[in-house]
């Protein structure tokens, strides 16, 4: 679900979008200015919390490796601590390190992994198993947008690489303003507040079920711009906190 181990088996190594053999260029140079304009070099290192729903989530990058953290209580203020690296995945339970079957493993890793994808989006459509094909130009709401659809390889990609996303890149501020994914869905978001932390930008998101299963996630701007979605949930992220500056 959401392209959730998208690559957080590997090492971040760069944000300059290089493109296989055979992949769009002009798409991949879209895409390259929308991370420059979300943060750039800033999310190579980064040592960023924040709160978003029950949980506290620490997400750290540091020259090609990186630690995804969330904490959460429970109603008997059990403490609960999930950590995901380059290298292996944990969860404790008041302190204790538990042992976890593969399915269930692959939950909680996935859980932590999707939290942190989307929170670094654009900076993790970077990644080498990742394809942007470029799908033209539309109008949504007076604004004109670049239409970027994502693609995933099968090595590197993830056990959900089939998985379609699409995203809107404003021509103007080069932000990315609107994404779409199928599988977990069908989900529409729209960007609704940005914050700024340490040169990076957070969003937060109205996420829309779209209501005609018949589309793609390349035509679920159609669906919003014609009205056939119902807002499901608000994505929302806030108390962040730069640890580069506490720990000065």
């Amino acid at each position: 679900m959401f392209k959730q181990i998208l690559i957080a088996a590997i090492s971040i190594l760069t944000i300059s979008c290089n493109q296989k053999s055979g992949g769009d260029e002009k798409a991949a140079a879209i895409v390259k200015e929308c991370i420059r304009a979300h943060g750039g070099e800033n999310y190579l290192n980064m040592d960023i919390s924040f709160s978003f729903r029950q949980f506290k989530v620490h997400l750290k990058q540091q020259d090609g490796i990186f630690i995804y953290e969330r904490t959460s209580k429970d109603s008997l203020h059990n403490v609960w601590h999930d950590v995901l690296t380059n290298d292996f995945f944990s969860r404790e339970f008041n302190g204790k390190k538990q042992e976890l079957s593969d399915k269930e493993k692959d939950k909680y890793k996935e859980g932590l992994n999707a939290i942190a994808y989307f929170a670094l989006l654009p900076y993790k459509l970077s990644e080498p198993a990742v394809n942007h094909s470029y799908l033209g130009e539309i109008t949504i709401d007076n604004k004109k947008y670049y239409k970027i659809a994502v693609s995933f390889d099968a090595a590197g990609g993830g056990k959900d690489h089939q998985d379609e996303f699409c995203f809107w890149i404003n021509q103007t501020g080069h932000t990315m303003d609107f994404l779409s994914y199928a599988n977990g869905g069908p989900r529409f978001r729209k960007a609704v507040k940005r914050e700024t932390v340490d040169g990076i930008v957070f969003q937060d998101y109205d996420n829309y079920e779209v209501t005609d299963s018949t589309l793609s996630a390349n035509n679920y701007d159609s669906a919003f711009m014609k009205g056939k979605v119902k807002l499901l949930s608000k994505i929302e992220q806030e108390n962040y906190t730069s640890n580069k500056l506490t720990r000065q």
